[in-house]
């Protein structure tokens, strides 16, 4: 049998017991434990637990008994934040206690940020003056007033056996079943999160859609739910009372939504918040009202940094079909209420924050087309896939949630491939301030152009679909990422793995920012080389409306010459001269082999690896090598650019026999790596058919350092 556990998944509950010194905490645990009243008690109890059938919910519940003492001070705050609940208590014969609750106790919990549930317990009610006697609700209504993390309050008495086994009920009850994400006391209403999980939950049992759970589907639900059929005259008792109190809450087809959450509302009026969350938990939510982690296929994203995930054509036309069904008046404009009301069923609307607010095209009527609101699915997809996936299970999702999404292949596969299948894709936008990136953005949204420069201060998203010959449709995700935050992005290894293309903007008409979008090309392009995530990049020339700066020409094509890519792209925003921008952008993101840029060192790095990669080739001969040792033959002009390039550490080889040659051991530390090279300089250079020559009439000698374990043999 499966053990008991709490709806967070722990073994159980832990009630931590705190309040002033000789408020009746020891023996309040021990009568609830031994079902007797202790006449001598220890100071400070050890952990007590009570058994699974203890009550109802057959969850065990440990109790926490602590000390008030000044000395006891850390050991009690260990044991508070540890808590899954707490039963604070005060004397009913002694009030200071009771105004320390509001004075000292309560504050304190939040000082120590102790989020639980708190149950206030007077303890020794039989040892009150009768002549004292004031009503709970009147003594505590304030005190609640101020502190919303008191749950219950009760009285009791150890001696007398009153109340006591209702204080841990209650305590475990609010662990288990708490009123705070469900209810608001102050405005006696169910709270929004709980409103959109109970109308999920309508909504999946409403087979039929017609707007109303009929006598089957509510016995339906009520197996499902319960694992008990509701018989005929309960349910037009059920019935009955939602009529009686709200008209609206059942028509003829059986009982409606808003009658639905009525009687879940009757429900925690009347303290019965367990039958609410049966009903939650059965549907797979937990105490935050969200659906438990194991219902959202995490596996199902798992990636490589260089593939990214994408909506499958399953999910992209079920969700056509709902925005065909929230599009009420059918003019391809889902307006905001309309966007809302799509999310109505999940615990949040995910479109209301960035990176998504405000990242997709508006109509003229400010909703979304079609095309914008598939492509802020697309966009969540791609940043947040577990959060899309999520999303869409809320919303109705019919099929395996895992079908609704795929991973695309590595984009070094595509490389080598030299054609992506991508059908999103992510640019960066890179640029100095007040080159024109925002203005690029904003026109990729259809925004019209303005002249107020708005400096962005953290990375905007925008996303939009981009027609391409044959009808073909890409979605493009432009990233601007501002030009402080590039230092930050690059200071991480991964930070261009998920960068399709490159696009760096500066002012056509201003040579400082030229030059340092060229500095931030040159930045960019070092960190791709660095690790191993090159990316196609394209130069984007603005505001070419303007005059350029006079040696423009020279230095654009001297850059593009020198790096290997595509002259600058002319474009004005101002006048809405664009130059096909983003259909060249995603040209260039499909064949990503294309526009790679490549700095000096690139060049240089490429230069040292086909030199230590230059290996001995002959015909009848055998060469044996032990990694990580490469044999080379270099010119001494050769050895001299590669003391240059690297600082290295040059030791004199012991050859075994007579070479006409000079020959070094060189240790060289380059590009995070150690390599040993050994490097045999001749007199002048060797073609490969010379090379074999020697290698054939017996002129090359076995090689053997006489100071190292590695050995170079040649075997004729």
């Amino acid at each position: 049998m499966a053990k008991s556990s709490n709806p967070e998944g722990k073994p159980g509950v832990r009630i931590v017991v705190a309040g002033d010194r000789g408020t009746g905490k020891s023996s309040l645990i021990v009568t609830a434990a031994a079902e007797t009243f202790p006449t001598n008690v220890l100071r400070l109890l050890p952990p007590t637990r009570l058994p699974e059938d203890f009550y109802p919910d057959r969850v065990p519940i440990t109790i926490i008994d602590t000390s008030a003492n000044p000395e006891d001070r850390g050991k009690l705050a260990e044991e508070l934040k540890r808590a899954d609940a707490l039963v604070l208590t005060y004397a009913c014969d002694q009030p200071e206690t009771l105004n320390r609750l509001s004075t000292y106790w309560l504050p304190e919990l939040r000082q120590l940020e102790v989020k639980v549930p708190v149950i206030v317990v007077g303890c020794k009610l039989d040892l009150r003056d009768d002549q004292q006697q004031v009503s709970l609700e009147q003594v505590m209504s304030p005190i609640m007033q101020q502190f919303r993390e008191i749950e219950t309050c009760i009285e009791c008495s150890a001696y007398k056996h009153i109340q006591i086994p209702e204080v841990f009920y209650y305590a475990q009850k609010a662990v288990l079943h708490p009123t705070g994400p469900l209810f608001d006391q102050e405005s006696q209403t169910l709270k929004p999160r709980c409103v959109r999980a109970l109308k999920r939950i309508f909504i999946l049992c409403d087979h039929d859609r017609d707007g109303a759970l009929s006598d089957a589907e509510l016995n339906d639900f009520q197996v499902k739910c319960f694992n008990a059929p509701l018989q005929p005259s309960e349910i037009v008792g059920v019935k009955r009372v939602v009529q009686d109190k709200m008209v609206e809450g059942v028509n003829e087809r059986g009982l409606t939504l808003t009658g639905f959450l009525f009687l879940h509302a009757l429900f925690i009026e009347k303290g019965r918040l367990e039958t609410t969350w049966t009903v939650l938990r059965k549907f797979g939510y937990n105490n935050d009202i969200k659906l438990s982690d194991d219902l959202i296929p995490h596996s199902s994203v798992k990636r490589a940094p260089d593939q990214s995930v994408e909506l499958t054509n399953e999910a992209i036309e079920y969700l056509r079909g709902i925005y065909e069904l929230f599009d009420g008046d059918l003019d391809n404009n889902l307006r905001p209420v309309e966007v809302e009301d799509v999310f109505s069923t999940a615990p949040d609307s995910p479109w209301n924050d960035v990176p998504y607010k405000d990242a997709a095209e508006k109509t003229a009527l400010g909703g979304l087309s079609l095309d914008a609101f598939l492509s802020e699915w697309a966009l969540m997809t791609l940043l947040d896939p577990a959060r899309s996936l999520e999303n869409l299970i809320y919303i109705g999702y019919p099929g395996d949630p895992s079908s609704a999404i795929r991973v695309t292949k590595r984009r070094r596969l595509d490389r080598k491939k030299q054609q992506s299948e991508r059908n999103v894709f992510q640019c960066f936008v890179f640029g100095p301030a007040n080159a024109g990136k925002s203005v690029l953005i904003n026109s990729f949204l259809g925004r019209p152009y303005s002249d107020t420069y708005s400096p962005t201060i953290d990375d905007r998203y925008a996303v939009n679909v981009v027609e391409l010959p044959g009808g073909i449709k890409k979605t493009l995700v432009l990233r601007e990422i501002p030009e402080d935050g590039v230092a930050k992005l690059l200071s991480s290894k991964d930070s261009l793995a998920v960068c399709d293309i490159a696009v760096f903007v500066h002012d056509s008409s201003d040579e400082s920012s030229w030059k340092r979008a060229t500095e931030l090309l040159v930045d960019v392009a070092g960190h791709g080389e660095d690790t191993g995530y090159e990316v196609p990049c394209l130069i984007v020339a603005a505001k070419d409306d303007l005059d350029s700066f006079p040696t423009a020409i020279q230095d654009s094509t001297r850059v593009s010459q020198d790096m290997g890519i595509e002259a600058p792209i002319p474009i004005s925003s101002k006048l809405s001269d664009f130059n096909n921008i983003f259909r060249r952008i995603v040209n260039a993101a499909e064949h990503p082999h294309l526009s790679i840029p490549e700095t000096e060192a690139g060049r240089s790095r490429k230069q040292y690896h086909r030199l230590i990669n230059r290996s001995l080739m002959f015909v009848s001969g055998t060469l044996i090598v032990w990694h990580p040792t490469t044999v080379s033959f270099l010119m001494h002009s050769e050895l001299q650019v590669l003391e240059t390039w690297f600082a290295v550490d040059v030791q004199t080889l012991q050859l075994t026999a007579p070479w006409p040659c000079f020959s070094w051991r060189i240790n060289v530390q380059a590009f995070g790596k150690s390599e040993t090279i050994l490097l045999l300089e001749l007199p002048q250079p060797l073609s490969d058919w010379q090379l074999i020559v020697y290698m054939l009439q017996g002129r090359m000698p076995p090689i053997k350092d006489e100071d190292s374990p590695i050995s170079y043999t040649l075997n004729m």
